[in-house]
């Protein structure tokens, strides 16, 4: 049986106070965080399943979006009266791997910089799948989803327009990534500035210092705020000794960020087979034989 016959099912019930997607039309996913998580979604040949629920996403279908290491739990308005139950789980990386992750971090101080800075940059997925510990998920078996509607097709709406609010939670933060495999901001955070202070000597200052009180006029020292942070701990040199460098980068650099790798018949993947009237399926098998032919990947 087609589960096409649940898209008649009935329009959605309208709800007031969802989760809704900042995007009103065309794609979803503004940074390359979340790019890049779509984009690996949609490699697995989903087709339009994902798409379909990028309508409930931007409606506020999504009542609920809770991310911890693991799982992330969502509670989706369908149009029967009682909302939908949804989990995608994804395997948490153990803390012996978070470990040695941390130890690589830590140890290249372009990345400890910019972490504790507060931002997450594209070159960290490379390190991440050196260390054997990819971010993204290789394939679809790797993510288990499940939602309690009738609807036995995989992802269903309700499971899409969680991936779109996921993404848009990757936008806003994309700290959310790693806490979903198995780190919080604040622990990745804490643990890279105990390394730095470990591995150069240097003394760790407080997150926050209240001023203390000097009757004697004597000047106080407050902990430095904002990107500020991401320098204590780091080694200096003095200017002397760092002129002839003065622009070459601290640390080697990635030549680039690492792109998906996909079959070229992806997109006739996701499309489906055309009508009969202009070929049916066995225009679909010509052109996927077409496109293998002409891919640089097989000369």
């Amino acid at each position: 049986m087609s589960t096409d016959r649940f898209a008649d099912y009935g329009r959605p019930r309208r709800v007031d106070g969802g989760l809704r997607a900042r995007s009103a039309r065309g794609a979803i996913g503004r940074s390359w965080w979340s790019r890049r998580f779509l984009e690996v979604l949609e490699s697995f040949a989903l087709g339009t399943r994902l798409t379909r629920g990028r309508s409930y996403a931007r409606a506020g279908q999504v009542l609920t979006l809770d991310i911890a290491p693991g799982r992330v739990s969502a509670v989706v308005q369908g149009s029967r009266p009682q909302p939908y139950q949804v989990s995608i789980a994804l395997r948490q990386f153990p803390d012996a791997l978070w470990s040695r992750i941390e130890e690589e971090l830590a140890g290249q101080a372009f990345f400890s910089a910019r972490l504790l800075a507060g931002d997450l940059p594209d070159e960290l997925e490379e390190l991440f799948v050196a260390a054997g510990a990819p971010l993204f998920p290789a394939g679809v078996d790797e993510l288990t989803q499940r939602c309690n509607c009738p609807d036995f097709a995989v992802p269903c709406k309700h499971l899409a327009a969680t991936f779109y609010l996921l993404a848009e939670a990757f936008d806003a933060d994309p700290f959310e990534l790693l806490h979903w495999r198995g780190r919080s901001r604040a622990e990745l955070l804490d643990e890279l500035r105990a390394r730095r202070v470990e591995a150069t000597g240097a003394v760790a200052l407080p997150e926050t210092v209240d001023p203390p009180s000097e009757p004697d006029g004597g000047r106080s020292t407050a902990a430095p705020v904002g990107a500020a942070r991401a320098l204590v701990g780091l080694s200096t040199t003095p200017l002397s000794e760092a002129a002839d460098r003065f622009w070459l980068p601290p640390v080697p650099l990635p030549d680039r960020p690492p792109r998906l790798v996909t079959g070229p018949d992806l997109l006739l993947r996701q499309l489906g087979a055309p009508a009969p009237a202009i070929g049916g399926p066995g225009m679909l098998e010509r052109l996927r034989r077409a496109y293998r032919a002409f891919s640089p990947d097989d000369r």
